[in-house]
């Protein structure tokens, strides 16, 4: 029910803007959009500042951004107590079980450099994907002159821009993780060396194995595994956010309403597992850069 009050929610923020438009092209409104007026892979400009462009994705990330900021703010920097109640409660409870979970994969050292990175991803993207779900989010938003439609606010994680973005700041964090952790001469080691037991007779060809090895993992630490964060989490958000952009567009009102049911529980399993996967591969893929085996470069 809570999530078919949301579809009816969106649905009538559709048809009240769509009156709007009505009466005058200029006014807010929800699209009850055409096929070509589908929701695009690229987040849209919405207005801009000296010719720098605003997109409705950033509108929307400002205002996740500021959520974020108030609800930290009023659970854990005012009235603190002991004995934590209410929002200081759920806020603890959610670090204490990162601390913990993150603390299993990596040793101590590495968990306090990591923890808050992963964290703030996954309470950042956490949030980011579920404004999918807020009524009037892809829905309210401006027709220009030639009929085009342009909502205002569209879910941050549905731009590719931004989950490229936190893919780099991954990649720039963890390579400086690496050489803290191992030195730069360590690292190269890390990659590269002979990671198991050998003769002197056999070492020359697996050191050619691992060499080619290590060329892999380069690759994989510079490229795979920073596209494979961005995209896995854009392509998860953009394709829910498409079908819910399908549903609502739909002809048939009860069509509509009995689909919207399950899918908005789908999509809402779907937005918090995917930042719970992305801070996790985050966690991973630090993991294998700064913890090594004693007999890695036994030879």
């Amino acid at each position: 029910m809570i999530f078919t009050a949301f579809f009816a929610l969106n649905l009538h923020a559709q048809s009240v803007t769509t009156n709007a438009v009505d009466s005058t092209a200029a006014n807010l409104t929800t699209a009850a959009a055409p096929a070509e007026n589908s929701l695009p892979p690229a987040a849209e400009e919405v207005f801009n500042i000296h010719g720098f462009p605003i997109t409705n994705s950033m509108i929307c990330t400002w205002i996740v951004t500021l959520f974020i900021v108030i609800v930290v703010r009023l659970g854990a920097w005012n009235n603190l107590k002991e004995v934590p109640s209410g929002l200081q409660n759920l806020i603890e409870a959610m670090v204490e079980g990162w601390d913990n979970l993150i603390g299993d994969i990596l040793d101590k050292r590495v968990t306090r450099w990591v923890f808050p990175f992963a964290t703030t991803f996954f309470i950042f993207i956490v949030i980011s994907n579920l404004t999918d779900l807020v009524p009037g989010v892809g829905s309210i938003g401006f027709t220009s002159p030639d009929g085009r439609f342009t909502p205002v606010f569209r879910p941050p994680t549905t731009d590719a821009n931004l989950t490229m973005v936190m893919a780099g700041i991954f990649l720039v964090m963890s390579l400086y993780w690496a050489v803290r952790a191992n030195g730069v001469w360590g690292l190269v080691k890390h990659m590269f060396g002979v990671k198991m037991e050998t003769s002197k007779l056999t070492y020359p060809l697996f050191f050619l194995l691992f060499l080619f090895i290590g060329a892999m993992e380069v690759l994989s630490v510079l490229f795979a595994r920073p596209v494979a964060l961005a995209m896995r989490l854009y392509g998860n958000v953009f394709a829910g956010e498409s079908i819910l952009d399908m549903i609502f567009h739909g002809k048939s009102l009860f069509f509509s309403l009995l689909i919207s049911s399950g899918f908005y529980f789908y999509e809402t399993f779907v937005c918090v597992v995917q930042a719970f996967v992305f801070a996790m591969l985050v966690v991973a893929f630090v993991g294998t850069l700064c913890t090594h085996s004693d007999d890695e470069h036994a030879h």
